[in-house]
């Protein structure tokens, strides 16, 4: 805070002062530098060379939903990072996985765990699921400016609505415009092969272990015939990242469990390289 800004204690009395339970609208009057749709580019020609997320997948079942990704960020036609972080809690109900220009990515998330929790100490409640998935559109929107030159930020929202029992996805374009997906949703540069997978193998009466196995299958169909998305690198030990969201929270697959999960799924394609067929009626 500014140097001449006056404070009780340690603390600065912008921190003392009853105001808005949103974290975003307390930066944007305090120190609206921070945000990151207020920071002023250096001009460039064309579009900016950044490290790029790409594959997010999330599917429902019965009890919740599961949101995964790949674990590759590229830039041009490199490999820039092999085991990059693309899904996160957003809180105890509640996760994004990120696609587009990874460390805007990044730094959007964070910003919107602290968003979700500030609101949660200063009302005393949690958001609904539906107002957590509007309070990411509102960031994202902000982002605009960033996103016409390049670095453009396109996540995926999944949780469980405690409400309504039930997990529920929701998807976004650049302009932050939100979009409640059914069954299943993608982004990211692989999402259209992921999609076909998941719309060949989807069903409504998933189990939490089947919905887990559909996006490993939905994420090796995109890897197979999208360069910018990573399959399973066996030799590294670098697997997708699975989460699972039910009534009981958050909770993501440990290293062992996913990968026992890419291995049945890599045994099954020795046998059959294009996946498994959709049962004919």
């Amino acid at each position: 805070m500014e140097a001449n800004t006056r404070s009780t204690g340690r603390l600065p009395a912008a921190f003392l002062t009853p105001g808005s339970s949103s974290f975003m609208d307390f930066l944007g009057e305090h120190q609206p530098e921070i945000l990151p749709g207020n920071r002023q580019l250096p001009p460039v020609q064309g579009v900016v060379e950044a490290p790029h997320g790409t594959t997010i997948v999330a599917v429902t079942f019965p009890g919740g939903v599961v949101l995964a990704g790949d674990r590759r960020a590229t830039m041009g036609n490199v490999i820039a990072q092999r085991d990059i972080e693309k899904v996160f809690p957003a809180d105890e109900y509640s996760a994004v996985g990120i696609a587009g220009t990874a460390g805007l990515a990044v730094e959007m998330v964070k910003l919107f765990q602290l968003e979700l929790e500030h609101f949660e100490k200063v009302e005393g409640a949690q958001l609904s699921l539906e107002g957590k998935a509007n309070r990411l559109s509102t960031m994202i929107r902000s982002n605009l400016g960033m996103a016409m030159q390049g670095l453009a930020v396109v996540p995926l929202f999944a949780g469980y609505d405690v409400d309504r029992g039930r997990g529920r996805i929701f998807s976004y374009d650049v302009t932050g415009g939100r979009s409640e997906e059914r069954n299943y949703a993608t982004t990211g540069s692989g999402s259209v092969f992921a999609r076909g997978a998941m719309k060949k193998l989807f069903r409504d009466d998933l189990t939490e272990e089947q919905a887990t196995t559909l996006v490993v299958q939905a994420l090796y169909d995109a890897a197979d015939d999208d360069s910018a998305t990573g399959g399973p690198d066996v030799a590294r030990r670098i697997y997708p990242i699975i989460t699972v969201i039910t009534e009981d929270g958050f909770r993501r697959l440990g290293e062992d469990e996913a990968a026992e999960l890419t291995g049945s799924v890599l045994q099954a394609r020795l046998e059959q390289p294009d996946g498994p067929r959709a049962a004919l009626l």
